[in-house]
C-alpha cells in the first residue's frame, strides 16, 4: 500500500496550490479519503474528506469555501485545491485512506501518505 502526496510549495498569501495524492496497493474506490495537516508543535488536524464515489464531502470550518477536495477513481488519485491561502494554512499536508467516510480523527484512517509541505508566506 502506498499513498504519495505531492504538489506542496511556497506560495504568497492569497495564492493557490493544488495538492495531489496517488494511491496504489489497495482497492481505491472502496475507501473514503481525507486530507489532514500538521503545523510545527501542533497536533495533526482534519482538513477535508471525500466519500468512496466522490459524491459527499466534508470540510473543517476554517477551510470551507477556500479548499475543494475531489477524487478520480480511474486514476486512483485525490486532489485538494486550495485557494485564498493564509499564513495559518502553513503545515505538512497528509492524505489518508479509511473504510468509513467523513472521519475527522487520524485514528479513523488506515493508510497514510508521507506528507507534502505547504508554506504560505510573503
Amino acid at each position: 500500500v502506498q499513498l504519495q502526496a505531492f504538489g506542496g510549495g511556497l506560495v504568497q498569501p492569497g495564492g493557490s496550490l493544488r495538492l495531489f495524492c496517488a494511491a496504489s496497493g489497495f482497492t481505491f474506490s472502496d475507501y473514503g479519503m481525507g486530507w489532514f495537516r500538521q503545523a510545527p508543535g501542533q497536533e495533526r488536524e482534519f482538513v477535508a474528506a471525500i466519500s468512496w464515489s466522490g459524491g459527499s464531502t466534508v470540510y473543517e470550518d476554517s477551510v470551507k469555501g477556500r479548499f475543494t477536495i475531489s477524487r478520480d477513481n480511474a486514476a486512483n488519485t485525490i486532489y485538494l485545491q486550495m485557494t485564498s491561502l493564509k499564513p495559518e494554512d502553513t503545515a505538512v499536508y497528509y492524505c489518508a485512506a479509511g473504510r468509513m467516510f467523513g472521519g475527522i480523527r487520524p485514528y479513523e484512517y488506515t493508510y497514510w501518505g508521507q506528507g507534502t509541505q505547504v508554506t504560505v508566506s510573503s
